[in-house]
């Protein structure tokens, strides 16, 4: 006989938060909001019986002022945007001075899709506020860059922008592109030590969060790291996020080690992508993990449920020890 599925509790000092000073900051100029956004959240506080909840929507050029506001006077912090804005509400959030909802708004929702899963925004906000749970998060920073799923260092970054072109049928930027980044990541290989633990060159670094290891727990402190020694050009095309983590782990030119510091060292400005987000950093790139990065409120039960799926083989979990 089956035995009934139960539902965890909500966190009660989640609860007493969200009856305290609860913000939401909208970026209006992200692709999942629109001119109906705020009308809709605020009929989600509505019916979860929040009507003091304060909505704001901004365009891109006040969203920083406005996360920068919310940040210091709230209790549990809502944020519907792209990952530019998410990455930026979570790294103010540092600490865990309050909770944080940062809700899919954007085009790879890198962050809320680790939190939510596939639920729109809606449903991933009334869900929330139906029956919170804190979370407490942890990351990374590539320099002064933080991240919270993952970053990717090296060369074939720019085969990003030739997906993009691709995506927008510009043909013959997209083969440009294309050729550049193959060039680059034949010629120029990044140096690499992971802590004390392991080093040499690769043409590509990854460094990802317990957040979405397939290989580390949530309660491990540390990132995954891994050297990508040889791409070819059909891998190099799918090096967007979703798919770089799906199949990479068991190819012999992947090195892989658990780390709290790396150290990336390039032939010239190394560039990089950061939870979605790119930039081009100096020679020479220091990665850090940071413990407690911000605490979110997510749907009570949810990581636990997912947590058999995540753990890893026998042929996986032969890491080296944190450097």
């Amino acid at each position: 006989m089956d035995m009934p599925v139960t539902t965890p509790a909500a966190d009660p000092r989640a609860l007493e938060a969200l009856h305290k000073r609860l913000i939401t900051v909208i970026n209006s100029a992200s692709g999942g909001a629109n001119a109906d956004s705020e009308a809709e959240a605020k009929a989600v506080f509505e019916a979860a019986g929040l009507p003091h909840a304060q909505v704001i929507c901004v365009p891109a050029a006040e969203i920083d002022q406005a996360l920068t506001h919310a940040v210091a006077n709230a209790d549990v912090l809502v944020v519907l945007g792209g990952d530019g804005t998410i990455r930026s509400a979570a790294a103010k959030s540092g600490g865990g001075a309050h909770y944080l909802i940062p809700l899919p708004g954007g085009t790879m929702n890198m962050l809320p899709k680790a939190l939510y899963g596939q639920r729109p925004w809606r449903g991933a906000l009334a869900d929330t506020l139906a029956n919170p749970q804190s979370h407490e998060v942890s990351g990374g920073k590539v320099g002064q860059h933080a991240f919270f799923v993952a970053a990717l260092l090296g060369a074939p970054t720019l085969w990003a922008d030739a997906r993009e072109a691709l995506r927008e049928v510009h043909l013959v930027e997209a083969t440009q592109r294309a050729i550049t980044a193959a060039r680059r990541s034949l010629s120029e290989p990044l140096s690499y030590a992971f802590g004390d633990t392991l080093s040499g060159s690769a043409e590509a670094v990854v460094l990802v969060c317990p957040l979405i290891s397939k290989v580390m727990n949530e309660d491990e402190r540390g990132l995954e790291a891994a050297a990508v020694d040889t791409l070819t050009a059909g891998e190099a095309l799918r090096l967007g996020f979703h798919a770089l983590f799906d199949d990479w782990r068991g190819d012999p030119s992947v090195k892989r080690a658990k780390v709290k510091t790396a150290t990336v060292i390039g032939h010239g400005r190394v560039p990089v992508i950061v939870d979605g987000e790119r930039f081009r950093m100096g020679r020479k790139v220091e990665i850090q993990f940071t413990p407690l990065a911000f605490r979110a409120l997510i749907p009570a039960g949810d990581l636990e449920a997912s947590t058999p799926t995540r753990a890893a083989p026998a042929s996986e979990e032969r890491l080296a020890p944190p450097g």
